[in-house]
């Protein structure tokens, strides 16, 4: 069984090195994930990972991990300006973004593939990806974008409740606490997120939909496009997601 990586490459940058280097596979992936919160994105970059040996790469991993670097002064000047953005909620720029995209490099070329999640958020990003593969000599397999209806977003991220203390996540329909409303671990009542309630999640997928629909049309241009309908199962929508993996593989086969 291959060990996972520690992605220290990935989410330090600069000169480090991952702790395992995986072999180079003639039948490496290279995937882009698309999606929007609440569509169960995440959870099938865990299982698509483990399908096919592949780091998930998620830029949200790369932020969460410098924050705790800041302190010790490790993280280059592109990350710190990202953090600046973050501490006082601003989004991070494309130009910021794309920077720190560009420290990491060799986790593209790597011989096991890779699987952005949470890259590119928007056109311009789109766009200086592509650039940054052709100069890399690398291109991408596939752009699996996972859609869910707004209704069904809007029940998935309102039934989300998050204790004030250890930040554990509960679910009042799929993972339940076995007191309603307070924390199995803590004993103390669970809160509802602001941009979890009904109002902010469709601004929030208006927003996004804003952002990620000319993305859409920028991969579907390139015949790299697989749309997946995501659902409540995440085993069935993996399992549609490998036999539209497959389906592209083979389509332009004889």
């Amino acid at each position: 069984m291959q060990r996972k990586s520690d992605r220290a490459a990935w989410l330090k940058g600069g000169d480090a090195r991952c702790s395992t280097q995986p072999e180079r596979r003639p039948d490496q992936h290279r995937f882009v994930l698309l999606g929007a919160p609440g569509v169960g994105k995440g959870t099938q970059a865990e299982l698509l990972s483990e399908r096919f040996h592949i780091c998930p790469l998620s830029t949200g991993d790369i932020f969460r991990a410098s924050k705790a670097l800041a302190a010790g002064c490790e993280c280059s000047p592109a990350m710190l300006r990202a953090l600046g953005y973050m501490n006082t909620g601003e989004l991070v720029p494309d130009e910021t973004v794309l920077s720190l995209i560009r420290q990491r490099a060799k986790c593209l070329r790597c011989g096991g593939g890779f699987l952005l999640d949470g890259f590119p958020r928007t056109i311009a990003q789109a766009e200086a990806l592509e650039n940054i593969l052709e100069e890399n000599e690398v291109k991408l397999d596939a752009v699996l974008s996972y859609d869910l209806p707004l209704e069904q977003i809007v029940v998935r991220l309102g039934g989300r409740r998050i204790c004030p203390q250890c930040k554990r996540v509960f679910h009042a329909e799929s993972r339940p606490p076995r007191q309603a409303g307070i924390c199995d671990d803590c004993d103390i009542a669970l809160f509802l997120r602001d941009d979890d309630r009904p109002e902010a999640i469709r601004v929030r997928m208006h927003a996004y939909e804003k952002n990620t629909t000319p993305v859409i049309d920028f991969y579907r241009a390139r015949d790299l496009l697989i749309p997946i309908e995501a659902g409540s199962n995440p085993a069935e929508t993996f399992e549609r997601t490998l036999k539209a993996i497959q389906k592209a593989a083979t389509r332009d086969l004889p």
